[in-house]
């Protein structure tokens, strides 16, 4: 099973040797990917409703990170884990995913959420209430950009006439992932992604994966050409804990997993030394 590494944005700080360093760490460990999450605001708690991440958290920008990290690796994945896509332009994202294929020699695969944070979707004038739909057309229109010459595509969030990007990506196209649990995102994957990657136990997900194959089926797809990552989320650095979840995805099917640390790791060693670890346990 590939193992996945997550970019430790809130860690990390700013000195980009250190951002070059853990990297290259992760690259030379063998990791498979480098996943870089995303947030534009952070956001302060009000009423009943607590961020997930608050004003505290910080969160390098994605695109530009990957575009980094694409500079200072040079076998290793890249992936947007997960770009919440509705509350941006779509074809901003299409070129900007565009050009980090072009900058890493076509190794970025793009995963896609729609979110939970609307107080972002709000400071950012995008509309929450329609993301996901809003969602499934970006990626047609995506797709096509990435694809065609010429497009003209007449929807109900967009409308190009005869419009392209240049210069292409390596990949076309390059492969969608989803983020998400809900069953209309898991519907959405099979229907037009390339891969699903939720947070999750895998006890939790083995009746959401269950629905999914039978989507999958229903759309003429084969289950064995659709990729799946369990992301482990994990509050404690147990070993034990992070090798249990691992295995349970790896007996549901998963090709690769990624462990997801919500405790801080403030110092570069502590980051290098966990993805060490987690290598090492799997490998036991």
């Amino acid at each position: 099973m590939l193992l996945n590494a997550l970019f430790p944005t809130r860690d990390i700080g700013t000195d980009p040797a250190k951002i070059r360093d853990w990297a290259q760490a992760a690259e030379g460990l063998g990791y498979h990917c480098i996943e870089v999450a995303d947030h534009v605001f952070g956001a302060a708690p009000r009423g009943d409703w607590k961020p997930t991440y608050s004003e505290n958290d910080p969160f390098h920008e994605t695109f530009t990170t990957m575009a980094f990290l694409a500079a200072v690796t040079k076998t290793i994945q890249l992936c947007s884990g997960v770009l919440i896509l509705p509350q941006r332009q779509t074809g901003v994202v299409a070129k900007q995913a565009a050009e980090v294929d072009i900058l890493s020699g076509g190794r970025l695969r793009l995963g896609v959420g729609v979110g939970w944070n609307h107080v972002e979707y709000e400071a950012l004038g995008t509309e929450w209430k329609t993301r996901g739909a809003r969602q499934a057309e970006q990626i047609e229109v995506m797709r096509r950009l990435w694809t065609e010459d010429l497009v003209t595509f007449s929807g109900r969030f967009h409308n190009l006439v005869d419009v392209n990007l240049l210069p292409v990506p390596v990949q076309r196209p390059i492969p969608i992932w989803f983020g998400g649990s809900s069953d209309a995102v898991i519907k959405r994957a099979a229907r037009i992604g390339d891969g699903w990657m939720p947070i999750m136990t895998p006890e939790v997900a083995e009746p959401k994966l269950a629905m999914l194959r039978e989507h999958l089926k229903s759309f003429g797809r084969d289950p064995a050409a659709f990729g799946l990552e369990g992301w482990l989320r994990m509050d404690e650095a147990d070993p034990q804990l992070w090798a249990a979840a691992a295995h349970g995805w790896k007996r549901l099917g998963a090709q690769m997993v990624m462990l997801y640390p919500m405790y801080r790791m403030p110092k570069l060693d502590q980051q290098i030394d966990t993805l060490r670890r987690f290598k090492e346990v799997m490998a036991g």
